[in-house]
């Protein structure tokens, strides 16, 4: 599963400047997990992650490449959660390791790419204590309201990513997982936004082409995305030919 590639080599180079703190995944260290949704009411906050109509992207992308996702870790450019002073544009961005999940036969091509999908599900499924997240897909945004009681026991973006992978390493397919948090002034939130609808797209036209779509590329609404993500193409007329076959 190579079509999120592109887009992978590209995130490190958009998170601004400066050298990331990178931290190996130890589940020992995840931050406590409530198991279900904490609302930290405004009164409690210390500030907002995506506060103040700033920048607050996130996405997932899959690979198979161990090139690109070695191994399990988090990476942290721009200030720690503890070092931060107000509201922050904020990015957190997963990068999927997976085995080869892959067939020649259709039906398992077809839960391959259903299996994909749902991994982007876990982000509804972590709670960390006084980190409060607010997801939209239909905008790739995800706000987070931090209390000042989580703030005060050194909650941090290595904690919560533990808590993140712990979750991710569940799914039996994911085999490592490279968590990026951003945080860094000098980030490109607007080239990260946009490649978040490009992973959005991606994910959108995969259903589709599932589905069954027409070969006329010049009628095709799916023509953009298969022109700039490179497989695309061979997919959708790959399963055409099995559809007809």
């Amino acid at each position: 599963m190579e079509l999120y590639n592109s887009i992978i080599r590209k995130v490190e180079e958009l998170a601004g400047s400066s050298t990331p703190r990178r931290c190996p995944y130890d589940p020992q260290g995840a931050w406590e997990d409530t198991g279900s949704f904490e609302l930290v009411m405004l009164r409690d906050a210390a500030y907002e992650l995506g506060g103040s109509s700033k920048p607050a992207v996130n996405f997932t992308c899959v690979t198979t490449s161990a090139q690109l996702v070695v191994r399990d870790e988090i990476l942290v450019f721009g200030p720690d959660l503890t070092e931060l002073r107000g509201d922050s544009a904020y990015a957190r961005i997963a990068l999927l390791r997976v085995g080869d999940i892959e067939s020649d036969d259709e039906d398992d091509t077809e839960q391959a790419f259903r299996a994909i999908q749902d991994m982007d599900f876990v982000k509804y499924h972590v709670f960390p204590k006084g980190y409060m997240i607010r997801t939209s897909s239909e905008s790739n945004r995800e706000q987070v309201r931090l209390s000042s009681a989580a703030l005060k026991k050194g909650i941090s973006f290595r904690a919560v990513g533990n808590d993140f992978i712990r979750q991710y390493k569940q799914n039996p397919n994911i085999l490592a997982v490279k968590l990026i948090f951003i945080t860094a002034p000098d980030a490109d939130y607007a080239a990260l936004e946009q490649e978040a609808k490009t992973v959005r797209d991606i994910t959108m036209s995969l259903s589709k082409i599932l589905e069954g779509m027409p070969t006329d590329c010049g009628s095709c609404n799916l023509k953009p995305i298969c022109d700039e993500v490179e497989g695309m193409r061979e997919l959708h007329f790959g399963k055409e030919k099995h559809t007809t076959e």
